[in-house]
């Protein structure tokens, strides 16, 4: 069993948070947080089965992902109906961060199928740390309720945390009240973008992740998806000044135009950019899109490939 299998549950859980509904994040997963924190981003996974966007993300995770479907077997423990809520965190240091999710675990089981493929156990302030094979990455249950996973010394800081809380600083917190109360997923950054070391194979960003450009200004970041027939996301960007906002303001509706006019013949793909809404107040840029379920569906679906007519057969000389 490699670190991979090992967090698959929560980890897979993170991939809907691209689609899911609002509510104030939970003070037991909040407490769980290290107190240097820098990201944070949260999904309420229950209320995703009553959005039909939702449930068209989860059925494409269940489809798709093959860890998941393995973890399925081996436990029965689905993350797609097990989790209510998730919540991700991390400093900003290489290979470390915590995701915790409350939900309903059958701890016993699931450890039992760790166990039996390579996963290895640590008792730790009173709970069991599943540990992976090299002894990196961890998964504690600490009720049958909640679960935190990350790397290991991470999760142990956590489970001191529960007993001994170490907040992280209220103007972030106030952040997440606000961002987590009106919308269904949510993320905030309260460091530069450009200062957090992007995952190992992420695309390059120009202007992003070259130490150049209008976006290299951001101080700090959030946004949110609201779900419901009309699927509004917001974002927002806090520059140095309004001058450096102005600039990234018009950066990004130039971005939105040239992808406007790369639609070319795809309809649901040309309304997504044309529905792009900038406005620039002060030093902060706020951007919103808002889309219609069925078609950004549409957006997000692979493209079939194009089938080729039968080809005349070429006759030797």
């Amino acid at each position: 069993m490699n670190a991979r299998f090992l967090t698959t549950a929560t980890l897979s859980i993170a991939f809907t948070a691209v689609a899911l509904p609002a509510k104030a994040a939970d003070p037991q997963l909040l407490n769980l947080v290290m107190p240097d924190v820098k990201v944070l981003a949260g999904v309420n996974v229950g209320q995703a089965k009553t959005s039909p966007f939702g449930q068209y993300v989860l059925s494409q995770m269940q489809t798709h992902d093959t860890d998941m479907q393995k973890l399925i077997t081996l436990t029965g423990f689905d993350p797609t109906r097990d989790v209510v809520e998730l919540l991700v965190a991390t400093n900003g240091a290489p290979n470390t961060g915590l995701a915790m999710a409350l939900g309903n675990f059958d701890a016993g089981k699931i450890t039992a199928a760790a166990t039996a493929h390579g996963a290895t156990t640590e008792t730790y302030g009173g709970a069991t740390i599943i540990k992976d094979p090299k002894n990196t990455h961890g998964v504690s249950f600490l009720s049958a309720s909640l679960v935190v996973a990350g790397d290991l010394d991470g999760v142990k800081a956590a489970i001191d945390r529960q007993k001994a809380p170490a907040p992280f600083s209220e103007a972030l917190r106030g952040q997440v009240n606000q961002w987590s109360t009106t919308q269904d997923a949510w993320a905030i950054s309260a460091v530069p973008p450009s200062s957090l070391k992007p995952p190992e194979g992420a695309p390059n960003v120009p202007g992003l992740t070259n130490g150049q450009g209008a976006f290299q200004t951001i101080q700090s970041a959030a946004g949110g998806v609201k779900f419901g027939n009309l699927v509004v996301v917001k974002a927002q960007a806090v520059s140095d000044n309004a001058q450096d906002a102005t600039q990234l303001g018009d950066a990004l509706k130039l971005l939105a135009s040239l992808a406007a006019m790369q639609a070319g013949n795809d309809p649901a793909a040309a309304a997504l950019a044309k529905s792009l809404e900038i406005t620039t107040q002060g030093s902060t840029v706020n951007v919103q899109v808002s889309m219609p379920e069925d078609q950004l569906q549409q957006v997000l679906k692979p493209k079939a490939n194009v089938r080729r007519g039968p080809q005349k057969a070429v006759r030797p000389i």
